[in-house]
Parts: structure tokens; sequence; C-alpha cells
């Protein structure tokens, strides 16, 4: 009698799948890390947003010379029957919502709003803007200063 193991599985055989599996766990682990290190933008750039429609975070329901608490960022809100209105403080009373002037969207801080003077707008991250004149060129700037 023989003490030889046999076996149905060629020699070898066993080794092609632990390094079958290992190349597997490889490419896997691989393409994970492409992923993880591929550049993706941070944030989008805004859709082309040119009215109060688009605007996000505008408060629904509020009353024209109602208290109001931001007056630096989502200061818009609309009243029961539509008007635009934002939350400002003028010569230092307490915030109150006032009616608002045309209200151009979503602007980008610090870029010309030629075609927009006296008209307001939102940043993306919220800001209350305004167009005025720096300098003799019209650029988006806070509104609440």
């Amino acid at each position: 009698m023989s003490t030889e193991r046999t076996t149905d599985v060629p020699c070898g055989t066993g080794a092609d799948r632990v390094r079958t599996v290992k190349m597997t766990v490889l490419a896997v682990t691989g393409a994970l890390a492409a992923a993880l290190f591929t550049s993706v933008p941070a944030a989008a750039e805004p859709v082309g947003c040119d009215g109060p429609d688009c605007t996000p975070g505008i408060t629904a329901g509020v009353v024209l010379g109602a208290p109001c608490r931001d007056t630096a960022h989502f200061v818009f809100g609309t009243t029961s029957w539509g008007r635009l209105v934002f939350c400002g403080s003028p010569r230092r009373y307490e915030p109150r919502y006032f009616r608002s002037p045309s209200m151009a969207g979503i602007k980008e801080f610090g870029v010309s709003c030629a075609g927009y003077e006296n008209w307001v707008a939102q940043a993306p991250d919220g800001l209350f803007l305004a167009c005025q004149s720096k300098n003799g060129a019209p650029l988006w700037g806070r509104g609440d200063v």
C-alpha cells in the first residue's frame, strides 16, 4: 500500500486560484483608489438662474414689516399674495421684511452686474447681494452693508 496522496486536481491549480484571487483583489483595490483620487469638482457651477422662481431658500408666507433674523444669508421671502420681500435693518433698527427691488436670481459675489443696476440677488451660498458701482464698474457686493 502506497502512502502517497493522490487527488483529482492537477498540481498547481490551487496556486493558480490563489493567484487569481490576489489579482482580483488588486484590481478592485486599484479601481477604488483611482475613484478616490480622481478629480471631481467640489461644487457644481450655478445653473442659469435669473429670477426668484429658481432661487433656493426663499421663505414662504412672511408678513411685510414683520421682524426677521438674518440680514446676510437667505434673506428673501414671499408674502401670502406673492410679493418678494427681503430681511433688512435700516439705520440700526431691528431687522424687518421690506419690499424687495427686482431680483436677479443666483449671481456670484464680486463679478459684473452690468444691466442689473439697483437689483438684488443671492450668491450660491445664500449671501444677500446688491448690484453696486465700485470705481465706476457695477459689481455684485454684499447687500447687508
